[in-house]
């Protein structure tokens, strides 16, 4: 069983920045994608970023390049770097990853437990 465990949520001033860590242990060999999604408070879990087990990424259309996913294969530990963060970037930001291809948050068959992401302007 996959483990996923997120870190480096908090408060952050509008036009910051912040950095996400996903850690991922217990049967990671059969990892291919791994992602990061965000939901707000009354609006359905989006794709934040998602990057592929050779470095391919996708990312949502509001990112804008704002954002940028990484993967350290060798720590097994997938990271966000968030900048120019705006008050709409506030949500629950979860890790998943995916034994499966794509990065729809259905195809996705392991959840951490979210960190919570507030921007204040």
């Amino acid at each position: 069983q996959v483990q996923l465990v997120e870190s480096g949520g908090g408060l952050v001033q509008a036009g910051g920045s912040l950095r996400l860590s996903c850690a991922a242990s217990g049967g990671i060999f059969r990892i291919t994608n791994m992602g990061w999604y965000r939901q707000a408070p009354g609006k359905q879990r989006e794709l934040v970023a998602g990057i592929t087990s050779s470095g391919s990424t996708a990312y949502g259309d509001f990112v804008k390049g704002r954002f940028t996913i990484s993967r350290d294969n060798a720590k097994n530990t997938v990271y966000l770097q968030m900048n120019s963060l705006k008050s709409e970037d506030t949500a629950v930001y979860y890790c998943a990853a995916t034994r499966a291809l794509g990065f729809a948050p259905r195809a996705m068959d392991y959840w951490g437990k979210g960190t919570l992401v507030t921007v204040s302007s």
